[in-house]
């Protein structure tokens, strides 16, 4: 492990679940959690809520403006790719955040971070194994199958002049996203997991907990 501010071991104890959008992170660690008896964080919750201070601040301090874009900037007036490559840029600082939270809590067990925004390549640092992570991606009949029965997949949450052309593009920005994900977990050797549908979410969580099995020993002992 690289040397990062740990005051209380927590990053050091980490297990982390990235990947893509609707592949089942969520639910997996939710899963293990009433398995194991583990602490879950929750990236996307945090992100979207907790973090929204230090994002304004942040914006005001690169005198930027301090309102999110209108939705016609966001999902139509650039390309998936463009908005694919914006997410990526973002991350490194939302990753930041991330470890704030983190280095806050103290554990005496494992606990799993999960959410599409903890990189592989942002976490391989802090990992003395790559064990403790796998990065979840769906294949596209899995994806297409996410956007048909899960409600919230299926939505933008917001309106634009052009709903349906803004969600063709936020899935084809997910699934550059998702791609890049699985490549860069390749490249630090972390295991990808594609879920296909072929397995239920408790079969993909015994699969996780196979890739964590070390560490979550230390529960059952």
């Amino acid at each position: 492990m690289s040397d990062f501010w740990d005051p209380h071991g927590s990053l050091h104890r980490m297990l982390w679940i990235g990947g893509a959008q609707w592949a089942g992170k969520t639910t997996v660690s939710e899963l293990m959690a009433r398995q194991f008896g583990l602490t879950v964080y929750h990236y996307d919750y945090h992100d979207a809520r907790g973090h929204q201070d230090r994002r304004v601040a942040r914006r005001l301090a690169l005198g930027e403006a301090v309102g999110d874009p209108a939705p016609d900037e966001v999902w139509l007036r650039r390309t998936p790719r463009e908005m694919a490559d914006g997410v990526l840029a973002g991350f490194p600082t939302r990753f930041e955040w991330v470890l704030d939270d983190l280095r806050a809590l103290t554990t005496g067990r494992p606990a799993i971070a999960e959410g599409w925004g903890l990189r592989p390549e942002l976490v391989a640092p802090l990992l003395d194994d790559p064990r403790r992570m796998v990065v979840l991606v769906p294949t596209e009949e899995f994806r297409q199958h996410q956007l048909r029965t899960v409600p919230r997949a299926a939505r933008l949450h917001t309106t634009t002049s052009d709903p349906v052309r803004a969600h063709r593009n936020r899935v084809a920005r997910d699934r550059l996203v998702a791609q890049d994900a699985a490549e860069r977990a390749r490249e630090a050797g972390i295991r990808v997991i594609e879920v296909d549908g072929g397995r239920d979410a408790r079969g993909v969580a015994a699969l996780v907990a196979e890739q964590f099995g070390p560490y979550l020993a230390e529960v059952a002992a």
